[in-house]
């Protein structure tokens, strides 16, 4: 690569995780994160523990954890399991909430929440005693049972707050929009599939590798505000059948199958364009082309999620891609 930036691909932690990240090893990717929302899939920690176990080379992560999820102290103790598992491979990232708090209808938490959250796991990383919950508390394993160390932490963030709180505490930001060249390590989640050439973006192939992809959009803007879908290609259609739904139940139906399948409900949404406008959908050279902008723009590491049937084929395609 002509760039420096890293190339590294994520996963929902499902049946076959294991399998997609000694592929991913195999092909050279920097890193494989799982994501942490457990109304959706299976424990992460359990599955990075897995990963761990049965590769020798390729970083993991959680990315992102939400603080709401478990307590610092239980949060602290899996994150040096694992790193003990993989000395010098763990690296997590922690967020204010998306999935993992909507999929339970909650809201996702306050950044002074999760500056608090942040500072405790990592001074407890640190062998530091911590007030948590108005007593002191410290990792106090027997010799041997729980090596403590520092791991990086990444702070999952798209503006201004969030970004305080990585200049303050974090190793670097993760983000789901863009660049930030005040951080150096700034990682970027991106979806999508690299197209054949010639191929159409809305062939059936590309539909069931991105089409995930391209509802979630729809699923995080009305999170955002219910109202803006409508202003996307059948979002007013699709907002109206979900508001169908009772109120006390549309938080389970809003991300349904998230960035795995996309269900009934959601499949009018899809289209070629649809792909091409909100996803990384395109042909290598255009990819490419897309790719450096962002390394040149700042982002030292991109998070490629393949998707649909076929994840060996995506995996394969977006490093011959990225290492053309």
């Amino acid at each position: 690569m002509t760039s420096p930036m890293q190339i590294s691909c994520a996963f929902p932690p499902g049946p076959d995780v294991v399998a997609h990240a000694q592929l991913a090893e195999s092909l050279g990717y920097e890193r494989v994160w799982l994501y942490d929302s457990p109304a959706l899939y299976g424990d992460v920690w359990v599955h990075l523990a897995r990963i761990a176990e049965q590769t020798s080379r390729i970083g993991i992560g959680p990315g992102v954890l939400v603080p709401n999820l478990r307590h610092p102290v239980t949060q602290a103790s899996a994150i040096a399991t694992v790193s003990a598992l993989a000395p010098g491979r763990l690296a997590v990232a922690i967020g204010t909430g998306f999935t993992a708090r909507m999929t339970m209808g909650q809201r996702p938490l306050t950044w002074a929440e999760t500056r608090t959250y942040i500072a405790q796991v990592k001074g407890l990383l640190n062998g530091e005693s911590m007030v948590v919950e108005g007593k002191v508390t410290k990792l106090i394993p027997p010799a041997g049972y729980l090596p403590v160390a520092p791991v990086p932490i990444l702070v999952a963030a798209n503006g201004p707050k969030g970004f305080a709180v990585a200049r303050e505490l974090g190793d670097g930001v993760m983000s789901i929009f863009g660049s930030y060249p005040e951080f150096e390590w700034c990682a970027l989640l991106a979806f999508g599939t690299v197209l054949d050439p010639g191929e159409s973006p809305g062939s059936d192939r590309a539909l069931l590798a991105a089409g995930p992809a391209l509802t979630v959009v729809y699923h995080g803007m009305y999170e955002a505000d219910p109202a803006a879908v409508d202003g996307l290609p059948g979002g007013a259609e699709w907002r109206a059948e979900l508001e169908r739904i009772p109120i006390h139940l549309r938080h389970l139906a809003t991300h349904e199958d998230h960035l795995v399948n996309v269900c009934e409900r959601d499949r009018p949404l899809l289209s070629g364009e649809g792909l091409t406008n909100f996803t990384w959908t395109g042909e290598a050279p255009a990819l490419r082309a897309r790719l450096d902008a962002m390394a040149e723009a700042g982002t030292s590491e991109i998070l490629f999620q393949p998707g649909g049937p076929d994840i060996e084929r995506e995996l394969r395609a977006f490093m011959d891609m990225a290492s053309a």
